[in-house]
Formats: C-alpha cells, sequence, structure tokens
C-alpha cells in the first residue's frame, strides 16, 4: 500500500446491544482505501454485526460510521456506496447470469449500452465470459459465488463487504477462491472488508487483521505483525500453532528479562510491562521450537521427555513433557531427520528473537 494513505472508513465509539447481550464494546477502526482488511475471530465475536452497522442492515446503539468523510451512520443501505456479499450467494434463481449480474444498473436506469459494456468487463474479471445464458442452477459453487462477486461490482463500490463468502466451498475450490478474490481486489484498488474465522484465510489475503472478541478488537496488526508478535495469549492461540509456556520473571536489565521455564533460566527479549517475579506467558511458534538428541549451545533450551512423535510425511509433530510438567509441541521437517526414540530425554532450543512474552487473558486466567 502507498505510504500516504488515505481514509475511507472511519467507525468510532461502535456499540450495539442486543436486549442485554452486548455484541459489538465501543470500537474504533479506521480502514484505508484500496485496503483488504480482515475481521478475524471466533463465532459470536462481533465480526458479523460490525459488517451488517457498515452496511446499514443494523443501527448501532452508540456510534458514528463515516464514509470517505460523509456520516452514514443513518443513511439507508441503498443510498450508500457499499455493497455485500454473502456466504449463500443470494442470486436471482429465475435470472440467468447475465441478468443477474446486470440487476443493480437494471434498477438504477442506467442505458443497454453501458449494461452491457459494464457486464463484460465484470464476466471477463471473474473469467465467466460464455457462461452469460445459464441459469444458476446450472453452476457450480465457486462459479455461483462469482456471480455475486460479480454483481456488487459492477455497481462500483466504494467499499465491499464479503461476509465468509467462501465458507460452503470446499478446501480445494476455497484455496483457489482466495487468490481470485485477492487478484479482482489489487486489480480494481476496491476497498475489501472481508470476514472469516478461517486464520490461514485471513493471513493469505488480508493487508492488515483485526482479530475480534466478545466485541472487541484484541489486536489490529498486519499479518506478519499479528503472527510474529502477538500481544496477548488469545492473540497468539488463535493464529497458528503456539507453544504459551508458564515461566517466571527472575531479573529484568535493560532490554532483557531472565525467565525460570521448569528451573532452566531462559533469556528472552523485555517488555515494558514486565516486573521481577511475575508469572507470565512465552509464545513460542511451534515451528520454531528445535529438537537435538544432544546438549545444545545456545541460551534458549530446557529439556525434557519425548512422550509424543508423529510422523506425517513432510513434516512431523512432537510433545515434549520437561520437568514441571508443561507440554511443549515442535513441528519440524523430516528431510534428513534422526528419527526420535519415544521416552528418551531431548533438548528443545529456540532462538531467543522468537520468544514473544504475551498477557495471559485467557479464559479462566
Amino acid at each position: 500500500m502507498p505510504e500516504e494513505r488515505t481514509v475511507l472508513l472511519s467507525l468510532k465509539g461502535l456499540r450495539k446491544t442486543f436486549d442485554t447481550q452486548e455484541a459489538v464494546s465501543g470500537i474504533d477502526l479506521d480502514v484505508y482505501a484500496g485496503e483488504f482488511l480482515t475481521l478475524l475471530g471466533p463465532s459470536g465475536c462481533g465480526k458479523t454485526t460490525t459488517l451488517r452497522i457498515i452496511a446499514g442492515l443494523e443501527m448501532p446503539t452508540a456510534g458514528t460510521v463515516h464514509l470517505d468523510g460523509q456520516d452514514i451512520t443513518h443513511l439507508a443501505p441503498e443510498r450508500r456506496q457499499v455493497n455485500t456479499v454473502f456466504q449463500n450467494y443470494a442470486l436471482f434463481p429465475h435470472m440467468n447470469v447475465y441478468k443477474n449480474i446486470a440487476y443493480g444498473l437494471t434498477m438504477r436506469g442506467a442505458p443497454k449500452a453501458e449494461i452491457q459494456e459494464k457486464v463484460e468487463v465484470m464476466l471477463d474479471l471473474v473469467q465467466l465470459t460464455g457462461y452469460e445464458k445459464r441459469m444458476p442452477s446450472q453452476l457450480s459453487g465457486g462459479q455461483r459465488q462469482r456471480v455475486a462477486i460479480a454483481r456488487s461490482l459492477v455497481l462500483s463500490p466504494k467499499l465491499l463487504l464479503l461476509d465468509e463468502p467462501l465458507g460452503a466451498l470446499d478446501l480445494q475450490l476455497r484455496r483457489n477462491m482466495q487468490q481470485e478474490l485477492k487478484r479482482m481486489q489489487q486489480r480494481l484498488g476496491i476497498t475489501f472488508i472481508y470476514i472469516t474465522h478461517d486464520q490461514e484465510e485471513a493471513l493469505t489475503m488480508s493487508d492488515r487483521i483485526a482479530l475480534m472478541r466478545e466485541g472487541r478488537f484484541v489486536q489490529l496488526d498486519t499479518p506478519k505483525g499479528l503472527y510474529e508478535q502477538p500481544q496477548t495469549a488469545f492473540a497468539a492461540s488463535f493464529i497458528g500453532a503456539t507453544n504459551l509456556i508458564t515461566a517466571t520473571a527472575q531479573a529484568v536489565k535493560d532490554d532483557e528479562v531472565l525467565l525460570d521455564i521448569a528451573g532452566f533460566d531462559v533469556p528472552c527479549f523485555d517488555s515494558d510491562w514486565i516486573t521481577p517475579g511475575e508469572t507470565l506467558l512465552l509464545s513460542l511458534r511451534a515451528e520454531r521450537l528445535h529438537l537435538s538428541c544432544e546438549p545444545v549451545n545456545t541460551a534458549c533450551w530446557v529439556r525434557g521427555d519425548l512422550v509424543e512423535s508423529h510422523y506425517a510425511g513432510g513434516e512431523r509433530s512432537s510433545t515434549i513433557r520437561v520437568p514441571d510438567g508443561q507440554l511443549l509441541r515442535a513441528r519440524a521437517t523430516t528431510e534428513g531427520e534422526r528419527e526420535p526414540t519415544l521416552g528418551s530425554a531431548v533438548y528443545c532450543w529456540w532462538n531467543k528473537d522468537v520468544g514473544v512474552l504475551v498477557r495471559d487473558d485467557r479464559e479462566g486466567a
């Protein structure tokens, strides 16, 4: 994205309450022009409610929605330059592909020549040229979803909202459609706000990810920032496979904290919220945890017993129990591996810069 970014959508203090249940809890968000932003989180975290408020399908209990500098909080959905693509396609079953895509332009009273030109451009964009006369029942799931996307894009919205649009597709088709959607978004330069609970989908497609939990944003970051530098235990565990290792801060000096992990002294980069004696969590990705049958010459290591080992073709997953009973999980390529022996002692080691200290915001913590 360009360095000087223009804010297209701005949510300020957005709140939505249903009876006594607060679905959205006072969120603020700026979305930039041309950005692919994903709202990610577990079911019931407020993603869809936020999207429906932006679309005008729900009125917020409090807060405002601004699009391109205009307050649209109370504007009717059809008067917003915002379109929405849903998981269930919502195509008109009695209309062919051409008429489905042309529907919005027809309702606006656009000239036939303009409609034909724009529909042809959309058919090319979604790679459905030649399918104009087919009915929705004659299309595959992926093709129907592409028609739904074309029908929304043909109106040239400033903002396209996508509510788990690939959720009904099988895995391979879903991955293909992820690539197609990203290609379309980059080609058109239209701002996308995308909802998913699929972490891989969010990491693959997004410029930024807003991770939600219980109606709030836990972390707003780039995919790499969210994966490499999670701020809480929830953020670390929701994206990718990670170890959340209980540790005690023994000493804090300069930019380093000395941790006690299962009786081993382990250094880690400091965070300004840590105080000596505090119990905290070290987030360590499974693929960043390495195993050795021999002692290692590195600063960050603990010893334990190998209690599980699973071969999965090009990858092996291992589970190690350290002296205080914690279980650590490692994932590594099997290329040239020395196959481990269950029950044997192993050394778990990692580079200091890959361990991230996080706040424990897990349920019941």
